[in-house]
């Protein structure tokens, strides 16, 4: 199974379960029902967060016209982020349903072949101040690994600079991007960044941050609205772009362990990863990847929303935002996350 990146905004375009007797016997109707139920979900989980989406969102699950645009699409082309990025990429942002309609009428070959072409790779650097307080704590120098890299701008946890509250960490450079971070009084906020020798991504499908059109669809990713969002992304590409950092292409069950032997023996090597493998929807895969990360001599450092590993959740306290990520060190965890890096609840 491989993964490129993550989607990084809605639970219900990951972990989907295999499709439903509904799709299985073809119909149209079974096809239109299970993309409609989709869509609901992604709606009630948009609610809040961006009105516009819940809007669209339910516009669709109500439209016959775009049921069927959507059910002429691969069953894993259908997701929401997917589907409303590729409208805005083609037509701009859509005002209402009634807009999304009519650019769906007027563009839809287009919008078909950005949904087949590109993938959800959302590529949040915010979340490096989440994953900061458990990289601190371990022996340096570090070589850091990330599956999903997606453009790899959460490999540079050592560049940027973060605000826990009151507390300030500065980056290295005065015109580094600098991320805010709720943390509760039990985070252990780092007094220094750490020392990183090595570093690289593994993502299926990796994004070039030179490349105006790659960053461009990263942009389109972020929700209508949110604005604070997009002008971080954008600080962050741009930093990145003066030295990137190496992304290949490869799948994280076979390519894993030929990359993290090119890390330096001195270093501890740190495998990490946010929002991915949830689109490993099989749990025997998601077993397989464990297992690989446990053979080898990296410390394992997983950001992910609690069904990946439920019975890690389950050992957990409960959950402060029912949108949760949980941070877990190594199989056990250490603290609820949200999904953007905006704040941080240690409990480890």
């Amino acid at each position: 199974m491989a993964v490129a990146g993550d989607g990084g905004n809605s639970r219900f375009d990951r972990l989907m379960p295999g499709p439903d007797s509904r799709v299985r016997s073809g119909t149209d109707a079974g096809i239109h029902a299970v993309t409609a139920d989709r869509y609901r979900r992604f709606a009630a989980e948009a609610d809040g967060r961006c009105r516009l989406y819940v809007d669209l969102a339910g516009a669709v699950a109500d439209d016959d016209a775009l049921l069927a645009f959507l059910a002429a699409q691969p069953e894993e082309r259908r997701q929401p982020n997917l589907f409303l990025a590729a409208v805005r990429w083609v037509a701009g942002v859509p005002a209402d349903g009634a807009a999304l309609r009519q650019a769906v009428a007027r563009h839809g070959a287009a919008i078909a072949a950005v949904m087949r072409a590109r993938t959800t790779q959302t590529n949040e650097p915010g979340r490096c101040a989440v994953l900061l307080p458990a990289l601190a704590r371990l022996p340096g120098p570090l070589a850091l690994l990330e599956v999903g890299a997606s453009a790899g701008l959460c490999l540079l946890p050592d560049r940027y600079g973060y605000r826990y509250g009151g507390t300030l960490l500065a980056p290295p450079t005065a015109d580094a991007p600098v991320f805010d971070c709720a943390a509760n009084a039990a985070t252990p906020v780092p007094a220094a960044l750490p020392q990183v020798v090595w570093r690289a991504g593994l993502d299926l499908n990796p994004l070039d941050v030179g490349s105006h059109d790659d960053m461009a669809w990263l942009e389109t990713l972020v929700w209508p609205g949110q604005d604070a969002r997009a002008e971080r992304l954008r600080a962050a590409i741009a930093f990145a772009r003066r030295d990137p950092p190496r992304v290949i292409r490869g799948d994280l069950l076979t390519d894993l362990e030929s990359l993290a032997a090119q890390a330096p023996a001195e270093a501890t090597l740190v495998v990490f990863h946010t929002a991915v493998l949830a689109y490993v929807r099989d749990g025997q895969a998601r077993q397989r990847f464990a297992d690989t990360v446990a053979r080898s001599r990296a410390v394992w450092i997983c950001n992910e929303w609690r069904e990946v590993f439920p019975g890690w959740a389950d050992s957990a306290p409960p959950a402060p935002h029912p949108n949760s990520f949980l941070l877990a060190v190594d199989g056990r965890p250490v603290a609820w996350t949200q999904p953007h890096g905006q704040a941080i609840d240690w409990f480890g």
